[in-house]
């Protein structure tokens, strides 16, 4: 009985690249493709994916190679390399090291994309015209993404930091894949029909082109072209463009970039506004001083000494005018600090204290993390609960949720 080798992994993948690299049709080949989920590193190597209707296979070309490009690859671009295929041994991964490569032509999503594009534009999808304006002190931030994953926290993060007693309510949607982009038109238009939030972050973290497509489809550019509600689009990273950062209101670079357009820093904002209550009492103080000197100078000229009778009539008028104008000016700085002070209100009544002061109560864990959903929490955990006066350390005995 003849007896068959024993490989270990490494002898394995080192065998099957040794095998790859001594096949003459492997070792000089040609390929051609459409290239998807395009990254340039740190170090100037190029990797990427070669796609055709039916298969892929991954890619590489190092940085001495790719100076000689004389274009700039991207997703969707139809290309032809030339090199060798090879197994990384590490990860026992089939890949094409590339030596060249030439650009072939339009990749048929990317020719999509700029079909839509030019379709919608000559619509008016894109008009500035049509933008509306982002509120500048919003009362609740409508969050169009996945329910699961990190561009959910990142945005909750960024709101916690920027304006703590912030409202967020989650419109939870599919963000790739077949049926995503009718899940995130449904979502889109279930908050304007609510009417709750008074911004909303149409959101997804980075990918291929395919990963992103859902945001290309008119649905989700329909969704947000009737939306009422003003919309930020935070869709990829910030190389990524997609037909909803074109129709959508404003466009951020990234999801975290979204959260900081959609509020104001709440510490910074409590501080103009009492900068502008200082300058408007100093400016109406320094007002009516300057007006009572001035009456004064007028009292002692000589003319009017000269004229006792007129003198004191005139300075009967002018105490009266004197009276009048310190009353209309007080009633103008009574109306005005009444409209700092409503000012004042609704922002205390935004704030983290009057939050806990109407019932209300943050719990966190023994990091400091804010805790916001019975998922995250764990049996005999120790937790914290703040209220308004005070703390109280907690264990968890038992979770139930909803």
């Amino acid at each position: 009985m003849e007896l068959k080798p024993t490989f270990s992994v490494s002898e394995l993948n080192e065998y099957v690249q040794l095998t790859l690299s001594h096949d003459p049709n492997l070792s000089n080949l040609s390929v051609q493709g459409e290239i998807s989920g395009f990254h340039r590193h740190s170090s100037g190597h190029l990797y990427f994916t070669l796609k055709d209707d039916k298969a892929s296979v991954k890619c590489v070309m190092f940085k001495m190679n790719a100076l000689r490009l004389r274009f700039v690859p991207k997703d969707g671009a139809q290309v032809k390399i030339a090199g060798q295929a090879s197994l990384y041994q590490r990860d026992g991964s089939f890949q094409v090291y590339v030596n060249s490569m030439e650009a072939l032509g339009t990749g048929a999503l990317y020719q999509q994309f700029l079909e839509m594009k030019e379709r919608l534009n000559k619509q008016g999808y894109f008009d500035e015209s049509n933008k509306k304006a982002i509120p500048k002190l919003p009362l609740c931030i409508g969050i169009v993404t996945s329910k699961t994953g990190a561009v959910l926290r990142d945005i909750h993060n960024v709101l916690n930091r920027r304006f703590p007693a912030m409202g967020t309510k989650l419109y939870p949607t599919a963000v790739q894949g077949a049926g995503a982009a009718n899940e995130i038109a449904r979502a889109i238009e279930t908050a304007n029909y609510e009417d709750a939030c008074d911004v909303l972050i149409v959101a997804r973290g980075g990918g291929s082109m395919e990963d992103l497509w859902a945001f290309n489809e008119l649905p989700v550019a329909d969704a947000i072209f009737k939306s009422h509600i003003p919309i930020i689009s935070a869709v990829g990273h910030e190389t990524d463009f997609s037909i909803s950062d074109f129709v959508a209101d404003l466009r951020a670079p990234t999801p975290s970039a979204a959260a900081e357009l959609a509020v104001p820093e709440y510490e910074q904002l409590e501080k103009r506004l009492s900068d502008s209550l200082d300058r408007l009492n100093h400016a109406l103080q320094n007002g009516i001083l300057r007006k009572r000197d001035k009456l004064d100078l007028l009292i002692r000229r000589p003319a009017f000494v000269s004229l006792p009778t007129k003198l004191m009539q005139q300075r009967q008028g002018l105490d009266e005018n004197c009276d009048r104008l310190i009353r209309l000016s007080t009633d103008d700085m009574t109306r005005r600090n009444n409209s700092l002070t409503q000012m004042q209100l609704k922002l205390d009544a935004n704030s983290p204290n009057a939050t806990l002061r109407r019932g209300f109560a943050l719990v966190t864990d023994r990091g400091g993390a804010l805790v916001t959903s019975a998922e995250q929490i764990i049996e005999n955990e120790e937790l914290t609960i703040h209220f308004s006066d005070g703390n109280a350390a907690v264990k968890v005995q038992e979770r139930n949720k909803q």
